[in-house]
């Protein structure tokens, strides 16, 4: 996909260093990697209701319609709404996918008034 984004040269970069999860606040600041882990551990299907969620969260903050910090609401809201059950096939998770896409824009709906 071209995005008119130069490739990342690393050897350009200056020093890149990484921090625990645990430090500086990290977990309060960026809630939804923590959101993400306890998709992974929570009942199959968890992880497709997040993902649509959040794809179309940023998109709607892409169009202006919340604000940056309302995706973690959004996302968080949807895996609320819904409870998920493991897909057997691929129908089901196109199923879950378009009911967390529905929820999704709910919870935007609930924002932008």
């Amino acid at each position: 996909m071209a995005s008119g984004a130069q490739a990342l040269d690393f050897g350009a970069l200056a020093d890149m260093s990484f921090e625990s999860l645990d430090s500086r606040g990290h977990r309060e600041r960026f809630p939804g990697l923590q959101l993400a882990w306890d998709s992974l551990a929570a009942a199959p299907g968890t992880t497709a209701v997040l993902n649509a969620a959040n794809e179309v969260a940023v998109a709607a903050f892409l169009d202006r319609r919340i604000r940056f910090d309302q995706i973690h609401s959004v996302n968080l809201a949807t895996l609320e709404a819904l409870q998920p059950s493991k897909p057997q096939t691929l129908q089901d998770l196109l199923a879950l996918d378009a009911e967390a896409r529905r929820a999704a824009d709910r919870a935007i709906g609930r924002l932008a008034h």
